[in-house]
């Protein structure tokens, strides 16, 4: 076992912040892993919420250039924080997930257009609920199988925001992680692509995902 030295916040208020990222990443799903990339005095969070299918990532500020590189529990990382110290224990690695290995890549983004403000797309995703709602109760009682709402819940969120191409499943998953601004604030949120990526970045965290599903090739051995 690897005992690692704890991470020190260059502000207590990011082990807070990423406190309660954590805390809604487990009540999605206890069991939930997150990736830990740190270095050049800057700590990256990458978890997965169940039904998003997107990846959710918090980062920090740290008072020490820490080089790190680990898959955790998030429930024990959670555990770890010492919020008025501005630390966190690392736990002990586990074995990571598929998506930790397929993360987004660090450069090579730029900027896309159309995407609407804060308000906007906290107004897009009320409707897409209400929708779900109102076509879950027209539904008979023949019809009314998981099945068929989780079709009715893909037909929704699936849809893209406008002409960004960001699909609002995202939207809602900035929401319900508490990453999308309150509508009142005028806090900047943004779109950027890089390859088959795109990432909604706002102040509070920035939700990824992939356009193109991954494709795996298999290269035949030499004949004998």
């Amino acid at each position: 076992m690897t005992v690692l030295a704890p991470l020190h916040f260059a502000d207590p208020r990011e082990a807070a912040a990423l406190a309660a990222f954590l805390t809604r990443l487990v009540h999605y799903d206890r069991a939930a892993a997150v990736r830990l990339r740190a270095g050049g005095g800057a700590l990256a969070v990458f978890g997965r919420p169940p039904s998003f299918d997107v990846l959710a990532i918090r980062t920090a500020r740290l008072v020490d250039a820490v080089d790190l590189d680990v898959t955790v529990s998030a429930g024990e990382l959670l555990e770890g924080i010492e919020e008025s110290a501005g630390k966190a224990v690392v736990p002990d690695s586990v074995t990571g997930p598929p998506w930790a290995g397929v993360l987004p890549p660090q450069a090579g983004w730029r900027p896309v257009d159309g995407l609407p403000d804060a308000a906007e797309m906290r107004g897009a995703v009320a409707a897409a609920v209400a929708e779900f709602r109102a076509r879950d109760e027209e539904l008979s009682e023949d019809r009314r199988t998981r099945a068929e709402r989780d079709r009715i819940g893909r037909e929704i969120w699936s849809r893209t925001l406008g002409p960004t191409g960001l699909p609002l499943r995202a939207v809602h998953a900035a929401q319900s992680l508490g990453f999308l601004p309150p509508a009142d604030t005028g806090a900047p949120v943004a779109l950027f692509a890089s390859g088959p990526w795109l990432r909604l970045r706002t102040p509070y965290g920035s939700i990824a995902l992939r356009t193109v599903p991954m494709s795996l090739s298999v290269t035949p051995g030499p004949s004998a």
